[in-house]
């Protein structure tokens, strides 16, 4: 499995992660082959850090190459700086746990 993680920052007011660009994003990276989940985290001031999850190397970069200009359409013209690419590589520790329900 390979990640990408990435800084984006928005206007502290926009509540950016519940717009319908985001959704119509969202759906297209999702439908990539080898697409495998995404963390956003909200980390204050309109900074949003993604890590985004592949199957592989060559599904990372082949939806890089892919979504590029439905970010430039959707999520660019709201951005107050240009995206950070923080770095890619492939995933070493996987540990996450899945949501449990209250019932569990």
């Amino acid at each position: 499995m390979h990640a990408v993680f990435r800084e984006t920052t928005y206007a502290p007011d926009d509540a950016i992660v519940e717009s319908a660009a985001f959704r119509e994003f969202q759906n297209v990276h999702a439908a990539r082959d080898g697409y495998r989940g995404t963390i956003v985290a909200d980390v204050g001031d309109g900074r949003l850090l993604t890590v985004t999850l592949w199957d592989s190397a060559a599904a990372m970069h082949a939806a890089r190459e892919a979504i590029g200009p439905v970010v430039e359409r959707l999520l660019e013209p709201r951005m107050t700086a240009p995206a950070v690419l923080l770095g890619t590589g492939r995933v070493v520790v996987n540990d996450l746990v899945p949501e449990r329900s209250e019932t569990q």
